[in-house]
């Protein structure tokens, strides 16, 4: 990244900052995306859901029943496939991929988890981790105002789906937070408006 580059992604990101009026929201992420926001946008961490992921199919049954998972206590839990601190909340797992250990992780999932504003709910999903058709048509099914879950393809069937380009010979959404190879810094999450987004304005093009 140049020095132009630098300076316009800077200003692209202060423009969004003025934009946005939700400045409390609890974005709810089955990734990191939701964290990229609160970071980009310098807001405060109003979820748990920060440097950790879930396959989907456990982040949908999480969502099915929120409040009460919620209130259940990790447990550590060794899954043998990955290198990094792994927990069980009541029956899904959760994959702690950017702690270097589980009390570390469960410490900050406890802090945050009571800045949560169950009146300002927002919901990321992706077609990726081991989701299916039938978990996008739960998750669509999902009782929450504001969600969307991002695609590889276009799923018009699908009112919650959002559709990002450049994953079309995958199995599902790639990394969202990677940079474009573009002359203007761009990620592939910026591809959705969430600002207009977390405003309550459902979901916009960029």
């Amino acid at each position: 990244m140049n020095i132009i580059q630098r300076l316009e992604w800077r200003l692209y990101k202060e423009i969004k900052k003025r934009r946005l009026k939700n400045k409390t929201a609890t974005i709810i992420s089955s990734n990191c995306n939701g964290e990229f926001i609160y970071y980009d946008m310098g807001l405060q961490f109003r979820t748990p859901t920060i440097n950790l992921s879930f396959d989907m199919n456990d982040y949908i049954k999480f969502l099915e029943n929120l409040s009460w998972y919620m209130e259940q206590e990790i447990q550590p839990y060794n899954d043998s496939r990955f290198n990094y601190p792994t927990g069980m909340l009541g029956d899904i797992e959760i994959r702690f991929n950017h702690y270097k250990t589980f009390e570390e992780a469960v410490e900050k999932w406890n802090e945050r988890k009571k800045r949560i504003d169950w009146n300002n709910i927002y919901i990321l999903a992706i077609d990726g981790d081991n989701c299916t058709y039938e978990s996008m048509k739960r998750f669509d099914n999902l009782p929450y105002k504001n969600k969307v879950i991002f695609t590889h393809k276009i799923y018009p069937e699908i009112k919650s789906s959002y559709y990002i380009k450049g994953f079309e010979n995958e199995k599902g959404v790639g990394v969202l937070i990677s940079f474009k190879n573009k002359f203007f810094v761009r990620r592939y999450l910026d591809d959705f408006d969430y600002i207009a987004f977390l405003n309550g304005k459902g979901k916009y093009n960029a």
